[in-house]
């Protein structure tokens, strides 16, 4: 286990000792370290957090935790990566009922989805919007469909994106088979 393993490690288990607003007390954590309202962690601000949640790390050690959790490459953390990486694994039950809602939503089967896609499976018009003509459908099914487009809102779904998307809620849901029946509900599985 390397250095970046043990600290997510160690977070994870303050965030289960905390209990349901584990994450969520997290959150007000980073916040509260974002001393320059950045929205993001450099690696001084991080390191003092991590000290002062009993876990110091050397300057060295803190730019490679912080290297590892940076996926957009900024050189700092935001949140969105901090509690990324804060995430326990899913199951592969859940992975499962996660890929299979995916598929029933893409349905050109290319492994992306797209408001194409949407088309036929999820209906845009009885969105409050599109019925006083503020919007199309298809502004509504791309609405629909930004909420799980995280990396780069280019409006094209992957299964990466869609997983992203689902560990957040798998993360708040104890057991397989809530989390299974929440998803199955979701998208009539």
């Amino acid at each position: 286990m390397d250095e970046a393993d043990r600290i997510v490690d160690k977070l994870r288990a303050q965030c289960v000792a905390r209990g349901a607003s584990g994450i969520q007390g997290l959150a007000r954590f980073f916040r509260r370290l974002d001393r320059d309202r950045s929205r993001s962690l450099d690696v001084g601000e991080f390191q003092r957090g991590l000290a002062e949640l009993g876990l110091p790390l050397g300057e060295a050690e803190a730019q490679a935790v912080c290297r590892r959790w940076d996926r957009d490459g900024s050189g700092t953390l935001d949140l969105d990566e901090f509690l990324r990486a804060l995430r326990p694994p899913m199951s592969q039950a859940r992975e499962a009922v996660i890929a299979a809602a995916f598929a029933k939503l893409d349905r050109s089967g290319d492994g992306v989805v797209t408001v194409e896609d949407l088309r036929g499976v999820y209906s845009g018009r009885a969105h409050p919007k599109v019925r006083s003509g503020e919007w199309t459908e298809d502004d509504a099914l791309r609405g629909f469909l930004d909420n799980f487009d995280s990396e780069d809102q280019d409006g094209q779904v992957t299964l990466a994106e869609f997983q992203d998307y689902y560990s957040g809620l798998s993360a708040s849901v104890d057991t397989d088979e809530e989390f299974v029946a929440i998803v199955t509900s979701a998208w009539q599985l």
